[in-house]
């Protein structure tokens, strides 16, 4: 008993160390569980996906499991910082390193890439070259433009001349759309598509937003597609601004949406019927994009947020005089040439897209900034 509570004592104090009192995979805060082969502490979640791998990785609770001494000692000798300096040895600037509210396939195959397959220990390059190569070819299953059946397609990631092709056959020899680098993005969504391992990628065609919709049983293929998209979009950035810093462009690669979801929308005399959309809310480019549904290829429009001192402001409305909405919680957006009115379902979705607002709002232009401010007062 003595030397139980020694222990537990002992794995406390070591916990609370710097690099120890952060989750060694997703950074979460107080970690309660340990890899006692591995040498590293994890939270509960992250300690589940350990279990996967019982040849590499076994776990204990450090407060309700006994701990032999040996074990104890093996803790005291390794820990985050001293595993993190073998394992994630040479994790490249691109690779997406995944945090506690990102989705269980991309925390899983980080800690698979990490423990298991050790693709950051410079044992083996054959993962990182693969990342690199000038072509990266994938196939996936895509959404269809006009329905919810998902097909088969060959997705060609090319470094040469940074794109990204998708081709309906094996032997196709024409794409079925070729899409640059410049704006592409990438994000996990896989409540949205219905399957754990979701990927959608948009992009920018005749100044509008295209959706594409795919996904791979296998969790490895995706992911590795996914970290293959974001290893081209840096190589484009670096070469398109050869002056800025590794971790200036890193946020710049993916990003994810401020706020995604459903209000009603009015027209732009504001006696019109509201209509319900779906609406994504980006910092990145400063756009709120709604769509008919989730799922749909192209958006049907496009708001521009601009800055308080270019006339720019959000604030709570009435539904009263409205037409037709079936919400009540308002949000009012001014721009310089229109008013905005959007109902709300809830309080707490109002609260949560009105401070999504004031952040891009908050935020200072770019000249990119402008030039897409002038190109979609243009398009209107």
């Amino acid at each position: 008993m003595a030397n139980l509570e020694r222990n537990n004592k002992i794995l406390l104090d070591l916990v609370r160390q710097p690099g120890n009192n952060l989750c060694a995979d997703c950074g979460v805060p107080e970690p309660d569980w340990a890899s006692y082969t591995l040498g590293v502490f994890v939270c509960l979640n992250c300690s589940g996906m350990h279990r996967n791998l019982p040849a590499v990785s076994k776990v204990k609770s450090i407060r309700l499991d006994h701990w032999d001494d040996s074990l104890v000692e093996f803790m005291q000798e390794r820990g985050n910082s001293a595993a993190k300096a073998i394992f994630e040895k040479c994790v490249p600037a691109f690779f997406y390193r995944p945090q506690q509210k990102d989705c269980v396939v991309l925390r899983d195959q980080w800690i698979r890439a990490k423990y298991e397959r050790r693709e950051f220990t410079e044992e083996d390059n054959y993962f990182l070259q693969a990342y690199n190569s000038d072509l990266f070819e994938s196939t996936l299953w895509k959404k269809g433009k006009d329905n919810k059946q998902f097909l088969k397609r060959i997705f060609l990631l090319s470094r040469k001349d940074f794109t990204l092709r998708y081709f309906i056959k094996e032997d196709s020899k024409v794409p079925k759309a070729v899409i640059s680098m410049k704006n592409l993005n990438a994000v996990f969504q896989p409540e949205k598509i219905g399957h754990a391992h979701g990927l959608q990628i948009s992009y920018l065609e005749d100044e509008r937003m295209r959706n594409l919709f795919v996904y791979h049983t296998n969790g490895q293929a995706v992911v590795s597609f996914f970290n293959a998209i974001r290893a081209t979009r840096f190589a484009y950035l670096l070469k398109k601004h050869p002056t800025l810093r590794d971790n200036d462009l890193i946020p710049q690669i993916t990003t994810l949406c401020l706020k995604e979801g459903y209000m009603e929308k009015t027209g732009p005399t504001q006696r019109e019927p509201f209509k319900k959309r779906w609406f994504t809310l980006c910092s990145m480019n400063r756009k709120l994009l709604y769509f008919k549904s989730p799922l749909d290829a192209t958006e049907l429009g496009a708001v521009f947020i601009g800055t308080e001192d270019h006339g720019y402001s959000v604030s709570e409305s009435s539904s009263r005089g409205m037409r037709g909405g079936r919400w009540h919680r308002g949000i009012t957006f001014e721009t310089p040439g229109r008013q905005f009115v959007f109902m709300c379902e809830q309080e707490q979705d109002q609260k949560e897209w009105m401070e999504a607002f004031r952040k891009v709002i908050s935020q200072p232009m770019t000249p990119e900034d402008y030039a897409n401010e002038a190109n979609l007062r243009r398009g209107k």
